[in-house]
C-alpha cells in the first residue's frame, strides 16, 4: 500500500520547517511526503479548506496521513469537520491551540498587530467561533511542549506548562484518541528527533510510545 503524509504549516511559515521531521519519517517509514503550503495572514478558513481538498484530490497514494503543526492544525481540525476523506489514515496535531489561544487574543489586543496576524487567525483564535472537536472517524494524536520558549510568552502570561507559544491545556481537543507531552518549544518540536519518533509511532500504530 502507498502510503503519503500531508503537512500542513503554522502562522507566518510555508512548510520549509517540516524539512527534518518529513526526512526523519521517510528513512523510519518509507512516507510519501506532500507540503501543503497556504497563505496565512491573507487568506479565508473557507479558502483554505477548498485549497486544502484540491490537494489532498491529487494525491497519488492508497493512503494519506497528516501532521498539522501550530495553526495548522486548526486547518486540519476545520478540514474534517467538512470532508469526509476515505483514503485518510491518521492524524498528528503539534502544538496546536485547538481549544483557545491566549497568545493570539493577547496580541489581537494591538490593533496593528492583529492586522499582521490577519484574518484567518482572528476567525479562529481571537473572535468567538465555532468550537472545535473531533468527531470524525480518523484517529488522532495530538504531542505539546512543555519548554517555554517561543514568541508567545512575550504577549501572554502561562500559569501551566506551555512551549512558549501554547499552553498545554490549550491543544487537548474533545474527542482526540492519544496526547502526549514532550519537552521541546514551540517551533524546536520539529526539529526534535522524539518527537519525529512519535509522529511515525502514531501513524504506524495509533499509539504513542511510552517516553523514555
Amino acid at each position: 500500500m502507498t502510503t503519503a503524509v500531508v503537512f500542513v504549516h503554522g502562522l507566518f511559515l510555508n512548510g520549509a520547517e517540516f524539512t527534518l521531521l518529513r526526512r526523519r519519517l521517510a528513512a523510519a517509514h518509507g512516507y510519501g511526503a506532500h507540503r501543503f503550503s497556504y497563505p496565512t495572514v491573507r487568506g479565508s478558513m473557507a479558502a483554505t479548506l477548498e485549497q486544502l481538498r484540491r490537494f489532498v484530490d491529487d494525491i497519488d497514494a492508497e493512503r494519506v496521513h497528516f501532521v498539522g503543526h501550530s495553526l495548522g492544525g486548526v486547518v486540519l481540525c476545520r478540514y474534517f469537520e467538512r470532508e469526509r476523506c476515505e483514503r485518510t489514515g491518521r492524524v498528528v496535531l503539534l502544538g496546536s491551540p485547538l481549544m483557545q489561544s491566549r497568545s493570539a487574543r493577547a496580541v489581537a489586543r494591538h490593533p496593528w498587530l492583529r492586522r499582521v496576524v490577519g484574518p484567518l487567525v482572528a476567525e479562529e483564535l481571537v473572535d468567538c467561533c465555532t468550537p472545535r472537536s473531533w468527531s470524525c472517524g480518523h484517529e488522532l494524536g495530538i504531542i505539546a511542549g512543555t519548554r517555554p520558549v517561543g514568541l508567545g510568552r512575550f504577549f501572554a502570561k502561562f500559569a501551566e506548562a506551555s512551549d512558549g507559544t501554547v499552553a498545554v491545556s490549550e491543544t487537548r481537543l474533545p474527542g482526540h484518541k492519544a496526547h502526549l507531552t514532550v519537552p521541546v518549544s514551540h517551533m524546536g518540536m520539529l526539529a526534535s528527533s522524539a518527537v519525529a519518533a512519535q509522529v511515525g509511532e502514531f501513524l504506524a500504530n495509533g499509539e504513542f510510545s511510552k517516553p523514555g
